[in-house]
């Protein structure tokens, strides 16, 4: 994975590096959270990828619970509890799935109440499972107190278990070390995965709460440990010029200064659309705050968005091209390599087709697209940086992963607030807790 911002982030290199200087004292100490290895800072995400015994639990979990029977893999979990898994999944098989129905296992997300959805998992539950060993059910809440999640995982443990003898054996609870939750799995002797305390939910997806679904699928977790890996070394270099995160932190924070407080993240790849919504939480609880390190009342924010390419291209670039100057856009490729479809070059509809069309590999088309957007928003004055993926895959999906995080803590810093923390989100939730309580 490659960063690249020097032609097209219309910042120059001493504006930049002006703008990271103030990085240093928090990269040191990044470096020491690194050197510590483990889980005593709010920063300890950037530890998970080369923690060997939370891999170590999630193979000998995934094994056990495994059979060759499996075909379906249940998540139950909101916000930082799925997004990360579901982003991987979604871009390595789960945007394809009605195309390949015959391929198993498959991931199932059960992220919402919404009671339509809940009659059509209730009814596939019913119907669509013949044995136990069919599915898995992995419940995630790191605080084991999330209403959403609780409720779901109620309602689909109740229907497994009067359809099913023992049916507890198939659900895995990932949660905090002696939350409720995890106290009540071990009263009903449900297998556990432990989340690391100080690592919140929109940092945890290298942890078992991204590692175990994902092992159970078939995903090359090892790619994606060794992709987070090898982008720790890079976002801890001291040549910043050379650290990702550090360069693109100075970069949204030097724009965002001007005005510009809207960050589009636009991938040229549908199936990595979920990986942008993964990103939209990153960004928008770690940065959306209410208050700064001293207690300031700010109202601050970046507010993130996604588009895909180029799907998109036809509903807001309309907006993006000739609208306000407020956004700072991100365009993330992936290099692809394999069998493709030519377009004929004379068909049923040649007459039609775009000159030059005729003849061409569909990647060399969305590719001649791409790089038309690039110089568009070139010749419109709008600043951008890329992201291009060698491959989509666990490896570069790794890289990702590791690279958005840090850069998140040190936007964090430059912003003067906490990115650990999302004290607003409880106003809900307490709001929710009344109604239903006295209801």
């Amino acid at each position: 994975m490659e960063l690249f911002f020097e032609n097209t982030s219309l910042i120059s290199e001493k504006e930049i590096l002006q703008t990271a200087k103030g990085l240093m004292p928090y990269y040191e100490y990044l470096r020491s959270v690194s050197e510590s290895g483990d889980y005593d800072f709010p920063e300890s995400s950037i530890n998970l990828a080369f923690d060997e015994d939370q891999l170590k639990n999630a193979i000998r979990l995934q094994k056990e619970k495994t059979t060759g029977d499996l075909k379906y893999i249940l998540v139950v979990g909101i916000g930082g509890s799925n997004l990360g898994a579901k982003s991987v999944y979604d871009a390595l098989y789960g945007y394809f799935d009605v195309m390949e129905a015959a391929r198993f296992p498959k991931m199932i997300f059960a992220d919402t109440n919404d009671p339509e959805f809940l009659n059509s998992l209730t009814q596939f539950l019913k119907t669509g499972i013949s044995k136990p060993e069919e599915i898995i059910v992995n419940a995630i809440s790191k605080s084991g107190l999330t209403t959403e999640t609780m409720v779901n995982l109620e309602i689909i443990t109740d229907i497994l278990k009067e359809k099913f003898e023992g049916a507890l054996s198939r659900i895995v609870v990932t949660t905090d070390s002696k939350s409720d939750l995890w106290k009540g799995a071990q009263e009903k002797d449900i297998s556990i995965l432990e989340i690391p305390k100080n690592v919140g939910g929109r940092y945890s997806v290298l942890s078992t709460v991204g590692l175990f679904p994902l092992l159970l699928c078939g995903v090359d977790t090892e790619g994606l440990i060794n992709g987070a890996r090898k982008m720790r070394t890079r976002c801890l270099s001291d040549d910043f010029m050379k650290n990702p995160a550090v360069m693109s932190a100075a970069i949204l924070f030097y724009h965002f200064k001007r005005g510009k407080n809207i960050c589009d993240n636009f991938f040229f790849h549908p199936e990595m659309e979920s990986l942008g919504k993964w990103y939209r939480q990153l960004m928008g609880e770690s940065i959306g705050k209410e208050k700064d390190d001293a207690g300031n009342i700010i109202n601050t924010g970046i507010t993130p968005t996604v588009s895909v390419g180029s799907v998109d291209l036809h509903s807001v670039a309309q907006l993006y091209l000739g609208g306000p100057k407020d956004k700072f856009t991100t365009f993330i490729w992936g290099y692809t390599d394999g069998d493709e479809k030519i377009v004929p070059k004379k068909g049923s509809f040649s007459e039609l087709l775009a000159l030059g069309a005729g003849g061409k590999k569909p990647s060399y088309i969305m590719k001649a697209i791409y790089d038309g957007v690039k110089i568009a928003y070139g010749k419109a004055g709008l600043p951008f940086m890329e992201i291009a993926f060698e491959g989509i895959n666990a490896f570069s999906l790794g890289e990702f992963f590791q690279f958005k995080m840090m850069e998140m803590m040190f936007l964090g810093k430059l912003m003067k607030i906490n990115a650990f923390n999302q004290p607003n989100v409880e106003s809900y939730k307490i709001e929710t807790g009344k109604i239903l309580g006295n209801s």
